[in-house]
């Protein structure tokens, strides 16, 4: 790897998100009253990105918008938080946004994203970027954008010696041959069952779903699995995390977000990969004590001061 490398390059999309707080869901053709509002900065890879970026991380952001409102937000957010926003602007696509539910008394949520000028990305596009992949000692990338353009930038990653992190979310078939190109592949538990063809009832499934993902070719197996933690499982070794609780759960939208980015920005930093699986852990127990997604990410103090209670 060269001396060069640093910090963390994410691809994804940016959406804005439109949360609405409800006991329930309306049924087809119901209209029901809502307990709460708020739109505010989202997407897998942008909350990534801020998560990273307020642990520590020096992050540059790969995607696309539209020139609208919507888009305007996404640039201020970026410039917000300090990450370096290498980003197409459509003069044809609007920018992404996602419908939220969040539960008022659970803080479970139900999303459908739609990610406008994303959408688009191509591997042409990943490769007008190729210099900062692989100037990046990590890369992260979903599939909220097309499969291709995943794909493209991970094989950019990985012939630079780039530590590559692929969270295969939402749950949407890809080709085989992405899994070789993963240092980890990081589903949730239900994106890990859709992976490998069982539900994970036990940490047993998830130790036996880690060896199904191995065995087509990624490194290690790192699967999130909500208030049970995390295991990060390898050829060598099987390690459960588990969870940590910063307070009350109020919204767990983007808590994975708060994972992901959180463990890329302590691998980034050269933390051990377990102890880098408890950092992304914190940071995933204090954001869902906060609405909203990017704006629920937890800083580095907030991050290091959990994790000193915990010790």
């Amino acid at each position: 790897m060269s001396m060069q490398q640093e910090g963390v390059v994410i691809l994804g999309i940016f959406v804005a998100d439109l949360a609405f707080m409800g006991d329930r869901m309306p049924k087809i053709g119901e209209t029901i009253a809502g307990s709460g509002f708020k739109m505010g900065p989202g997407g897998k890879g942008s909350n990534q990105s801020v998560a990273a970026a307020r642990a520590g991380a020096k992050v540059t952001f790969i995607s696309k918008i539209g020139r609208d409102a919507f888009g305007e937000i996404a640039q201020k957010t970026w410039k917000d938080e300090s990450i370096n926003a290498q980003v197409g602007i459509s003069e044809t696509d609007p920018t992404g946004v996602a419908f939220i539910y969040v539960n008022d008394k659970t803080g479970e949520n139900a999303i459908i994203v739609y990610p406008g000028a994303a959408g688009t990305l191509s591997p042409a596009d990943v490769d007008a970027a190729a210099a900062q992949i692989r100037g990046a000692k990590v890369f992260v990338t979903q599939l909220e954008q097309p499969v291709a353009a995943a794909q493209r930038a991970l094989e950019i990653a990985r012939a630079a010696g780039v530590i590559t992190i692929f969270n295969p979310a939402p749950a949407e078939p890809f080709p085989a041959a992405l899994f070789p190109l993963c240092d980890y592949i990081a589903p949730n538990e239900s994106e890990a069952a859709a992976l490998v063809g069982f539900a994970l009832d036990s940490l047993d499934d998830a130790r036996r779903a880690g060896d199904a993902i191995l065995a087509k070719g990624a490194r290690n197996a790192l699967i999130t699995l909500g208030e049970r933690g995390a295991l990060l499982h390898s050829s060598t070794s099987s390690i459960h995390v588990p969870a940590v609780a910063a307070g009350t759960v109020i919204d767990t939208a983007g808590a994975g977000d708060a994972f992901v980015g959180g463990f890329a920005a302590a691998i980034a930093d050269g933390t051990a990969p377990a102890d880098a699986v408890r950092f992304g852990c914190t940071a995933a127990g204090l954001s869902v004590t906060r609405r909203g997604t990017a704006p629920a990410m937890p800083s580095r103090a907030e991050i290091d001061a959990m994790l000193a209670v915990g010790k």
